[in-house]
């Protein structure tokens, strides 16, 4: 696998040596607040194709086994198909570029001018997941949500 990075670190999809052709999403399926954007990500017309799988899971483990399970808990993470890794605001950036509504929004994300709005949206998110959302259990995934409840605005 290609060379873990930080989010300030991060390889742009768009401006790697080899074009991006798919993603995988590693996200927590114990969170609801993760559980309901990777339903989200899924209802999303794709550019790049995202494959999105449970954190910790035995698909995750036997995909990336160089990965250490706990971080993916920790924070979302998504590997591209040279082995690229995202964390964090990348990984949210990269997800959003996937996606056809969504490409050049996550370009303006990476400007000096959206940066900071990307990073805060996360961190919000975060400190959300950390203070509100029940874990649904420990071997037990979050139910999927409706798709009327969940409809995107």
């Amino acid at each position: 696998m290609g060379r873990a990075r930080s989010d300030a670190g991060a390889v742009s999809p768009v401006t790697a040596a080899a074009p991006v052709r798919r993603l995988t999403v590693l996200y927590d399926a114990r969170c609801p607040l993760c559980t309901h954007l990777r339903h989200w990500l899924g209802r999303q017309r794709q550019l790049v194709p995202l494959d999105l799988v449970p954190a910790g899971s035995v698909e995750a483990r036997q995909r990336f086994p160089e990965l250490d399970p706990a971080s993916t808990y920790e924070e979302i993470t998504v590997v591209g198909d040279l082995g690229q890794v995202y964390r964090g605001t990348s990984a949210w950036i990269v997800c959003l570029w996937a996606l056809a509504k969504y490409r050049s929004k996550a370009h303006w994300l990476t400007t000096p001018a959206g940066a900071p709005f990307a990073r805060g949206t996360v961190l919000a998110a975060a400190r959300y997941r950390a203070a509100t959302a029940p874990r649904c259990g420990p071997a037990q995934a979050c139910p999927v949500p409706p798709a009327a409840r969940w409809a995107p605005r």
